[in-house]
């Protein structure tokens, strides 16, 4: 079925991907064969065209940028692998918000070894640090840009006024909230975005749901010949053109199965019904 919606976007007007990309929070790295698989999926979805991939600092404290410059690098052109930061890991082994400058700073740094790159193309705020002072987090992250570190920012679970306050500091290309078919809590933030023509990353991208929602889903599913999964990932991507979700997967099936989405038209009565499910 012919796709109604684009299949690519500019993040901050000028760096085009694709609208479907890859959350890599589940390629683990270690035990060795398990390195071994993630690094066969992070290249497998680079073969299908998959040009954008999600990471963080928080994602095995690093192993996670090692892994995909291990099995990535050097990068294709087209490639954006985007990373965040914000978060530490404490002594005790817990992780907490942090968005004190020096932390900042050396989570950059970190990340631009890890992922063996001079810039970091589109860097994102994982959590805004309640304890900072948010100038001093984006002013930060505005510094680090200026130095070429950073080609641009953006932020992760904020509130429309708290996006509306940073665009105050700095330009905001980017949003990453949860967000999917049956949870739509951060409507107000997605369609501020629209408004601003800021990239929405979708994490959590697909829900089970409850029993009710999930059937009526499987049934829009099976008269259109297609998965619940592919269901809820074209209703994202029908639901703005500045969404771009990143569903993460371990598995080659899956990630083939995600990627189809983008072929996947939903007609407008079942568009309503979807549109219609009681949600959290």
């Amino acid at each position: 079925m012919a796709s109604t919606t684009t299949t690519t976007f500019r993040i901050g007007g000028d760096l085009e991907v694709g609208r479907l990309g890859l959350g890599a929070m589940h390629l683990s790295a270690e035990p060795a064969d398990v390195r071994a698989a993630s690094l066969a999926l992070a290249r497998r979805a680079v073969e299908l065209g998959v040009t954008l991939i999600d990471t963080a600092h928080l994602y095995g404290w690093g192993a996670n940028e090692e892994l995909l410059a291990e099995a990535l690098h050097p990068y294709p052109k087209d490639l954006l692998v985007t990373t965040k930061i914000g978060i530490s890991r404490q002594p005790s082994g817990e992780a907490r918000l942090d968005g004190r400058p020096e932390v900042l700073r050396h989570q950059v740094d970190e990340a631009l070894r890890r992922l063996r790159v001079e810039r970091i193309e589109l860097l994102q705020l994982h959590r805004i640090d309640p304890e900072t002072p948010l100038s001093d987090q984006l002013g930060t992250l505005r510094d680090l840009q200026t130095e070429g570190k950073v080609g641009r920012i953006g932020l992760s679970e904020v509130t429309v006024a708290e996006l509306d306050q940073a665009r105050e500091i700095v330009d905001v290309v980017s949003v990453q909230n949860r967000y999917n078919l049956l949870d739509r809590e951060h409507d107000p933030v997605l369609d501020a975005c629209t408004a601003a023509g800021i990239a929405f990353l979708p994490w959590r991208p697909v829900a089970h749901g409850t029993s009710g929602e999930r059937a009526e889903v499987a049934a829009v599913a099976a008269e259109l010949g297609v998965t619940a999964t592919q269901v809820a990932l074209a209703w994202l991507l029908d639901r703005s053109p500045v969404v771009l979700p990143i569903p993460s997967t371990t598995s080659t099936a899956h990630l083939e199965e995600n990627l189809a989405a983008t072929g996947l038209r939903l007609p407008q009565s079942q568009r309503d019904r979807l549109d219609r499910l009681t949600v959290g």
